[in-house]
């Protein structure tokens, strides 16, 4: 546990300390998202192999991202993955061309708060 997680403070002090890790867990999803899509495109497109390598080193990427979190490792998977979410209905959009609904766009509203109540929250 970090000082600021047992001294009864916020993980970053503020929500304007959230804006970097925010930013971070962006890079990190996109890293996870081209890992992804990158054998989904080769096998459900019939795309060249090689994609399969970028896609390893994506994926490679995202883990070592990850690492550079500042809470622990639990913590960190569960806030990320509110972000993952607005990023990959972001990509959905940017990437494949579909225009997210009213409810892609809420649901990923909601996921980013559950992620900033994690990484906010007071620690005992």
């Amino acid at each position: 546990m970090s000082p600021a997680e047992s001294d009864g403070t916020t993980v970053f002090g503020s929500a304007l300390a959230l804006l970097p890790i925010v930013l971070l867990f962006a890079v990190t999803a996109v890293a996870e998202i081209v890992g992804c899509y990158l054998p989904w495109l080769v096998i459900k497109q019939g795309k060249p192999l090689w994609l399969l390598l970028p896609a390893a080193v994506s994926l490679a990427a995202f883990a070592w991202l990850l690492t550079l979190h500042p809470t622990a490792a639990g913590r960190t998977y569960a806030a990320y993955g509110g972000v993952y979410i607005a990023v990959a209905i972001g990509w959905l959009w940017g990437v494949e061309g579909i225009r997210p609904s009213l409810w892609d766009v809420i649901g990923s509203l909601v996921a980013l708060t559950g992620m900033a109540i994690i990484m906010l929250a007071p620690r005992h």
